[in-house]
Protein backbone atom coordinates (compact mmCIF):
# COMPACT_ATOMS: atom_id res chain seq x y z
CA UNK A 1 0.00 0.00 0.00
CA UNK A 2 2.80 3.04 0.91
CA UNK A 3 3.81 2.29 -2.69
CA UNK A 4 1.45 2.58 -4.25
CA UNK A 5 0.64 5.79 -2.02
CA UNK A 6 4.31 6.52 -3.26
CA UNK A 7 3.33 6.21 -6.82
CA UNK A 8 0.50 8.94 -6.53
CA UNK A 9 2.28 11.32 -4.60
CA UNK A 10 4.53 11.76 -7.27
CA UNK A 11 2.32 12.97 -9.83
CA UNK A 12 0.84 15.86 -7.05
CA UNK A 13 1.66 19.58 -7.92
CA UNK A 14 4.26 21.22 -6.54
CA UNK A 15 1.96 23.77 -4.80
CA UNK A 16 -1.15 23.69 -1.99
CA UNK A 17 -4.05 22.58 -3.49
CA UNK A 18 -7.26 23.29 -1.01
CA UNK A 19 -9.19 20.16 -0.17
CA UNK A 20 -12.82 20.21 -0.08
CA UNK A 21 -14.40 20.87 3.39
CA UNK A 22 -15.62 17.76 5.46
CA UNK A 23 -18.74 15.91 4.67
CA UNK A 24 -21.43 18.43 6.15
CA UNK A 25 -23.22 15.13 7.39
CA UNK A 26 -21.22 14.84 9.91
CA UNK A 27 -22.25 18.41 11.29
CA UNK A 28 -26.15 17.49 11.16
CA UNK A 29 -26.69 17.81 15.17
CA UNK A 30 -24.66 20.91 15.34
CA UNK A 31 -26.70 23.32 13.33
CA UNK A 32 -23.86 26.31 13.63
CA UNK A 33 -21.36 23.99 12.71
CA UNK A 34 -23.49 22.31 9.74
CA UNK A 35 -23.97 25.94 8.47
CA UNK A 36 -20.51 27.15 8.60
CA UNK A 37 -19.39 23.58 6.42
CA UNK A 38 -21.87 24.55 3.70
CA UNK A 39 -20.40 28.31 3.94
CA UNK A 40 -17.06 26.83 3.06
CA UNK A 41 -18.40 25.15 0.31
CA UNK A 42 -19.74 28.25 -0.64
CA UNK A 43 -15.74 29.46 -0.22
CA UNK A 44 -13.81 27.14 -2.66
CA UNK A 45 -16.04 28.53 -5.45
CA UNK A 46 -13.86 31.50 -5.57
CA UNK A 47 -10.46 31.54 -6.19
CA UNK A 48 -8.01 30.97 -3.28
CA UNK A 49 -7.37 34.05 -1.16
CA UNK A 50 -9.43 35.87 -3.48
CA UNK A 51 -11.88 38.63 -1.18
CA UNK A 52 -15.50 36.39 -2.02
CA UNK A 53 -13.53 32.98 -0.63
CA UNK A 54 -11.89 35.04 2.66
CA UNK A 55 -15.14 36.66 3.43
CA UNK A 56 -17.01 33.26 3.12
CA UNK A 57 -14.07 31.33 5.74
CA UNK A 58 -15.07 34.83 8.01
CA UNK A 59 -18.82 34.15 7.81
CA UNK A 60 -18.13 30.27 8.50
CA UNK A 61 -16.03 30.77 11.49
CA UNK A 62 -19.06 33.19 12.87
CA UNK A 63 -21.39 30.35 12.30
CA UNK A 64 -18.85 27.97 14.01
CA UNK A 65 -15.72 29.20 16.04
CA UNK A 66 -14.67 25.47 16.49
CA UNK A 67 -15.26 24.69 12.56
CA UNK A 68 -11.30 23.88 12.21
CA UNK A 69 -11.13 23.39 8.41
CA UNK A 70 -12.37 27.45 7.82
CA UNK A 71 -9.14 28.64 9.75
CA UNK A 72 -6.95 26.01 8.37
CA UNK A 73 -7.76 27.11 4.11
CA UNK A 74 -8.16 31.05 5.22
CA UNK A 75 -4.40 30.57 6.73
CA UNK A 76 -3.09 29.23 3.72
CA UNK A 77 -3.62 32.38 1.67
CA UNK A 78 -1.24 34.30 4.21
CA UNK A 79 1.53 31.94 4.18
CA UNK A 80 1.54 32.24 0.25
CA UNK A 81 2.05 36.11 0.15
CA UNK A 82 4.67 35.91 3.33
CA UNK A 83 2.52 36.97 5.96
CA UNK A 84 3.45 34.32 8.13
CA UNK A 85 2.18 35.76 11.04
CA UNK A 86 -1.82 35.69 9.90
CA UNK A 87 -0.87 32.17 8.73
CA UNK A 88 0.28 31.36 12.46
CA UNK A 89 -2.63 32.89 14.21
CA UNK A 90 -5.16 31.30 12.11
CA UNK A 91 -3.23 27.64 11.93
CA UNK A 92 -2.76 27.55 15.54
CA UNK A 93 -6.60 27.90 16.36
CA UNK A 94 -7.33 25.01 13.43
CA UNK A 95 -4.53 22.52 15.46
CA UNK A 96 -5.84 23.62 18.56
CA UNK A 97 -9.27 22.43 17.17
CA UNK A 98 -8.19 19.12 15.59
CA UNK A 99 -4.24 18.23 16.15
CA UNK A 100 -4.36 15.08 14.47
CA UNK A 101 -5.41 16.37 11.13
CA UNK A 102 -4.23 19.42 11.09
CA UNK A 103 -0.24 19.15 12.51
CA UNK A 104 1.13 17.17 9.40
CA UNK A 105 0.39 20.65 7.39
CA UNK A 106 1.58 22.89 10.06
CA UNK A 107 4.37 21.01 10.33
CA UNK A 108 5.70 20.99 7.01
CA UNK A 109 5.10 24.54 6.43
CA UNK A 110 7.44 25.37 9.29
CA UNK A 111 10.03 23.27 8.10
CA UNK A 112 9.74 24.44 4.29
CA UNK A 113 8.48 27.91 4.61
CA UNK A 114 9.79 29.01 8.04
CA UNK A 115 13.11 27.85 8.29
CA UNK A 116 11.57 26.83 12.13
CA UNK A 117 13.37 23.33 12.29
CA UNK A 118 12.76 22.61 16.02
CA UNK A 119 8.60 23.49 15.26
CA UNK A 120 8.58 21.30 12.34
CA UNK A 121 10.54 18.83 14.70
CA UNK A 122 7.78 19.25 17.56
CA UNK A 123 4.42 19.43 15.03
CA UNK A 124 6.15 15.99 13.42
CA UNK A 125 6.86 14.34 16.68
CA UNK A 126 3.93 15.46 18.63
CA UNK A 127 1.89 14.01 15.58
CA UNK A 128 3.94 10.62 15.43
CA UNK A 129 2.85 10.34 19.28
CA UNK A 130 -0.77 10.78 18.75
CA UNK A 131 -1.42 8.36 16.20
CA UNK A 132 -0.63 4.48 15.33
CA UNK A 133 -0.65 5.32 11.89
CA UNK A 134 1.66 6.47 9.26
CA UNK A 135 2.00 9.98 9.35
CA UNK A 136 2.09 10.36 5.70
CA UNK A 137 3.59 13.06 3.53
CA UNK A 138 3.87 16.76 2.78
CA UNK A 139 2.09 18.78 1.82
CA UNK A 140 3.34 19.34 -1.80
CA UNK A 141 3.81 15.55 -1.91
CA UNK A 142 7.62 15.06 -2.81
CA UNK A 143 8.76 13.93 0.29
CA UNK A 144 7.25 11.86 3.50
CA UNK A 145 7.05 14.10 6.85
CA UNK A 146 9.80 11.64 8.49
CA UNK A 147 12.26 13.10 5.59
CA UNK A 148 11.16 16.49 6.65
CA UNK A 149 11.99 15.58 10.19
CA UNK A 150 15.36 14.21 9.38
CA UNK A 151 16.15 17.19 6.87
CA UNK A 152 14.67 19.73 9.85
CA UNK A 153 17.79 17.77 12.26
CA UNK A 154 20.15 18.93 9.23
CA UNK A 155 18.79 22.48 9.37
CA UNK A 156 19.51 22.56 13.24
CA UNK A 157 22.93 21.13 12.85
CA UNK A 158 22.29 17.71 14.11
CA UNK A 159 23.59 15.62 11.52
CA UNK A 160 24.22 12.49 12.64
CA UNK A 161 20.49 12.23 14.08
CA UNK A 162 19.13 13.37 10.56
CA UNK A 163 21.52 10.78 8.59
CA UNK A 164 20.38 7.86 11.01
CA UNK A 165 16.62 8.68 10.83
CA UNK A 166 16.97 9.15 7.24
CA UNK A 167 19.08 6.01 6.96
CA UNK A 168 16.19 4.23 9.43
CA UNK A 169 13.27 5.24 7.07
CA UNK A 170 15.35 4.16 3.90
CA UNK A 171 15.92 0.32 5.36
CA UNK A 172 12.12 0.72 6.03
CA UNK A 173 10.86 -3.10 3.86
CA UNK A 174 8.04 -0.78 2.62
CA UNK A 175 10.44 2.23 1.64
CA UNK A 176 9.84 3.22 -1.88
CA UNK A 177 11.61 6.31 -3.01
CA UNK A 178 9.80 9.66 -3.83
CA UNK A 179 11.85 11.80 -6.13
CA UNK A 180 14.46 13.63 -3.72
CA UNK A 181 14.73 10.91 -1.25
CA UNK A 182 18.09 8.99 -2.20
CA UNK A 183 19.40 13.27 -2.92
CA UNK A 184 19.11 14.07 0.89
CA UNK A 185 20.40 10.92 1.53
CA UNK A 186 23.62 10.96 -0.64
CA UNK A 187 24.11 14.43 0.07
CA UNK A 188 24.22 13.69 3.79
CA UNK A 189 27.07 11.10 3.25
CA UNK A 190 28.82 13.36 1.18
CA UNK A 191 28.72 16.22 4.09
CA UNK A 192 29.85 13.35 6.33
CA UNK A 193 32.63 12.22 3.98
CA UNK A 194 31.14 8.79 3.79
CA UNK A 195 32.25 9.07 -0.29
CA UNK A 196 31.23 5.43 -1.04
CA UNK A 197 27.82 5.67 0.53
CA UNK A 198 27.65 8.70 -1.26
CA UNK A 199 28.34 7.57 -4.18
CA UNK A 200 25.89 4.36 -3.88
CA UNK A 201 22.98 6.61 -2.66
CA UNK A 202 23.70 9.16 -5.16
CA UNK A 203 23.71 6.72 -8.10
CA UNK A 204 20.18 4.75 -6.99
CA UNK A 205 18.93 8.18 -7.03
CA UNK A 206 19.72 8.52 -10.55
CA UNK A 207 17.61 5.50 -11.09
CA UNK A 208 14.67 6.98 -9.57
CA UNK A 209 14.88 10.29 -10.80
CA UNK A 210 17.52 10.16 -14.04
CA UNK A 211 16.89 14.19 -15.00
CA UNK A 212 18.06 16.11 -11.93
CA UNK A 213 21.19 18.54 -12.55
CA UNK A 214 21.33 18.60 -8.54
CA UNK A 215 21.93 14.71 -8.00
CA UNK A 216 25.07 15.32 -10.86
CA UNK A 217 26.43 18.11 -9.10
CA UNK A 218 27.06 16.58 -5.56
CA UNK A 219 27.92 13.06 -7.93
CA UNK A 220 30.77 15.60 -9.44
CA UNK A 221 31.51 16.41 -5.83
CA UNK A 222 31.53 12.53 -5.03
CA UNK A 223 34.04 11.63 -7.93
CA UNK A 224 36.45 14.97 -6.94
CA UNK A 225 36.64 13.61 -2.79
CA UNK A 226 37.62 10.26 -4.82
CA UNK A 227 40.16 11.77 -6.68
CA UNK A 228 38.41 10.50 -10.21
CA UNK A 229 38.78 14.03 -12.27
CA UNK A 230 37.73 12.71 -15.29
CA UNK A 231 34.65 11.29 -14.03
CA UNK A 232 33.75 14.94 -11.69
CA UNK A 233 33.92 16.35 -15.24
CA UNK A 234 31.54 14.41 -16.51
CA UNK A 235 29.00 14.90 -14.55
CA UNK A 236 28.91 18.41 -13.96
CA UNK A 237 29.04 18.54 -17.47
CA UNK A 238 25.88 16.69 -17.15
CA UNK A 239 24.53 19.11 -14.58
CA UNK A 240 25.00 22.06 -16.81
CA UNK A 241 22.75 20.29 -19.53
CA UNK A 242 20.25 19.49 -17.39
CA UNK A 243 20.15 22.87 -15.46
CA UNK A 244 19.93 24.96 -18.90
CA UNK A 245 17.11 22.72 -19.97
CA UNK A 246 15.30 23.95 -16.50
CA UNK A 247 15.63 20.30 -14.99
CA UNK A 248 16.63 20.94 -11.66
CA UNK A 249 15.14 21.11 -7.72
CA UNK A 250 12.40 24.11 -7.35
CA UNK A 251 9.83 25.19 -6.00
CA UNK A 252 6.96 27.67 -6.15
CA UNK A 253 7.48 29.61 -3.17
CA UNK A 254 10.54 28.69 -1.70
CA UNK A 255 14.44 26.98 -2.15
CA UNK A 256 14.21 23.12 -1.44
CA UNK A 257 17.03 22.27 1.20
CA UNK A 258 19.68 20.42 -1.47
CA UNK A 259 18.64 22.54 -4.52
CA UNK A 260 21.60 23.48 -6.15
CA UNK A 261 22.01 27.42 -7.66
CA UNK A 262 23.31 27.86 -11.23
CA UNK A 263 26.10 30.03 -9.56
CA UNK A 264 27.58 27.47 -7.50
CA UNK A 265 27.37 24.88 -10.71
CA UNK A 266 29.24 27.03 -12.47
CA UNK A 267 32.32 27.73 -9.34
CA UNK A 268 32.39 24.40 -9.23
CA UNK A 269 32.86 23.67 -13.08
CA UNK A 270 35.73 26.18 -13.05
CA UNK A 271 37.18 24.63 -9.57
CA UNK A 272 37.67 21.40 -11.51
CA UNK A 273 38.50 22.41 -15.04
Amino acid sequence: MKKLISLLLILIPVFYKAPPPPNCEMYKDNEPCYQACKQSYRAIRYPQGSRNSQINFDKAIELCEDFAYAYHEKAVPYLKRGDFITWRVLMDKAVALEPEERLSYRGWCRYQFLRDYQGAIDDIERLEAMVDYDIGYAQNGDCHLIVAKALAYKGLGQNDKALSILEAFVADPEFYALPYDLLHLGVMYLEKGAYNKALNALREQNRVNPQLADNYYYLAQVYQALGNQAEAQKQIEECISLYERGLYRKDVYTTPMDAVSREEIEAFARLIA
